[in-house]
């Protein structure tokens, strides 16, 4: 915390006033120069919306986020608070944090005009010049702009005709700030309007107080664009005076969507310690998201979050997290069995169309998952045939022919030395995993012999039942016209 000084001293310091453009467009600049990451933690964006984010700042232009629903839009607009220097300095007493180079407010220009150079400085903390308010329906002017306080006016006995009854709102103390408003289409159009000056005149009205006040503001705002025609619009005048429109978008890639999901899942050091989790599993994570972006039963104008995968995470370690509590053991690897518990990140996480509502949403969430291990599988494995012509072999028959005679019970309680040990028994699946998978670490070759048994009975080739502990695997329920 900076002590607070005097105008003087503030002048002989070699202090510059800047705007608020200059100074993050200065600060953009000295870290490109230094060769810094000017954003950090927006991964996936670095050859998209960054650069165009940067090109927005350096143009000294509001901007408009424009995405579904978990694109970072809100860590993209609080990362700006790094542009900022670290301190601001105000004249003391400000509600509006006046430049006491350039004060707007009655206040600071009286002080500055009774005390000349004595004029009290205090400073600002950029953590401080960041604001952010949702655009709920019920958001009114008086909130965004500001009301006369009648208290204010009866304790200084001032008619309401003074300015100094004016209570600002939120726009006015983000003075020298950044501002994000959320969700902007979700705001009555009426409210909107109240936006237009303040972007482009720097004028504010409050109750027939018609006020020039250069307020000196970063606007970023942030819409979804199913808003657009579900909820509400961002009236022409309003968008006509936002510089830039950036889009964002998903992670293009599985390796991209598995830094953000590590990145942003809050599991704790001991748990890293005690639960694997095999490269295989992490890339099925995401792999079921992408499947949901593409799914026929998924609203697709809605998105699927990137929380998805993160919360997902966060429940496949809760899972193998309850089994080592359960069996005492020390440490753990996650399986697919353990899948399972995703299932309620998922439908708390996706709107489904009419066809998925008609199917239900655990009912879609397996497909989904289903739809993962088949891509994930198949780009290890070779592709299991629906139909096999009597009398010849493939890479499968002798796994299914052992599950003619044979039965395997897999449980979310079995120790690692059980569960394993139970697969490994079955020497065809051994032999396959061997045959396409030898490359693979140790955990990823266990969690493909898991990966072979979905598949295939998702195929048709074998059967599998599940209960609340375990899963059970054989053939009993398939039609011989699938065996092969």
């Amino acid at each position: 915390m900076k002590n607070d000084i005097t105008f003087k001293e503030l002048k002989d310091s070699g202090y510059t006033h800047k705007t608020i453009s200059q100074e993050i467009q200065a600060n953009l600049i000295s870290r490109i120069k230094a060769k810094e990451p000017v954003f950090k933690g927006l991964l996936g964006y670095e050859d998209t919306v960054i650069p165009q984010l940067k090109k927005a700042i350096l143009a000294g232009h509001h901007i408009n986020l424009l995405g579904l629903r978990g694109q970072a839009k809100t860590r993209i607009a609080r990362s700006m608070v790094d542009l900022l220097d670290e301190y601001m300095p105000v004249v003391k007493g400000s509600e509006i944090n006046d430049s006491p180079f350039h004060p707007i407010s009655k206040f600071a220009r009286d002080l500055i005009d009774e005390l000349g150079d004595n004029t009290p400085i205090s400073w600002v903390h950029r953590s401080d010049r960041f604001f952010e308010k949702l655009a709920t329906p019920d958001v009114n002017v008086a909130d965004l702009i500001g009301d006369i306080d009648p208290i204010k006016a009866a304790t200084l006995k001032l008619p309401y005709s003074d300015e100094r009854v004016l209570h600002y709102g939120m726009i006015p103390r983000a003075n020298r700030s950044i501002f994000v408003l959320n969700e902007l289409p979700d705001l009555q159009a009426r409210i909107q309007v109240s936006l237009f000056n303040i972007l482009q005149e720097g004028d504010i009205q409050i109750r027939g107080f018609q006020l020039r006040m250069p307020l000196d503001i970063q606007f970023v705002f942030t819409a979804n664009p199913e808003d657009y025609t579900n909820r509400g619009s961002i009236v022409t005048p309003l968008k006509d005076r936002i510089g830039s429109q950036i889009f964002t978008h998903y992670p293009r890639t599985i390796d991209l969507a598995r830094q953000i999901t590590e990145q942003e899942a809050l599991i704790s050091p001991e748990d890293k310690s005690r639960i694997q989790v095999p490269g295989l599993a992490k890339d099925l994570l995401e792999g079921v998201a992408f499947a949901a972006r593409d799914s026929e039963y998924v609203d697709e104008k809605s998105g699927v979050s990137a929380r998805l995968t993160i919360s997902a995470m966060e429940n496949l370690v809760a899972a193998a997290k309850l089994r080592l509590i359960e069996t005492d053991a020390e440490k753990t690897t996650v399986r697919l069995l353990d899948f399972m518990s995703i299932i309620p990140s998922i439908t708390g996480k996706i709107e489904l169309v009419y066809e998925g509502e008609q199917e239900g949403a655990d009912y879609v969430a397996k497909i989904l998952i289903d739809r993962a291990v088949m891509v994930q599988f198949e780009t290890i494995f070779p592709r299991i045939s629906k139909l096999e012509k009597e009398g010849i072999k493939t890479p499968y028959t002798d796994l299914i022919k052992w599950f003619n005679k044979n039965q395997l019970e897999l449980n979310y309680t079995d120790t690692d030395e059980e569960f394993y040990s139970k697969l490994n028994s079955i020497a065809p699946l051994v032999q396959v995993v061997e045959e396409n998978a030898s490359e693979l670490s140790e955990e990823d070759q266990n969690f493909c012999k898991e990966l072979v048994l979905w598949a295939l009975t998702i195929n048709k080739k074998l059967d599998k039942s599940e209960n609340q502990t375990a899963f059970t695997f054989d053939s009993s329920g398939v039609s011989p016209f699938f065996r092969n």
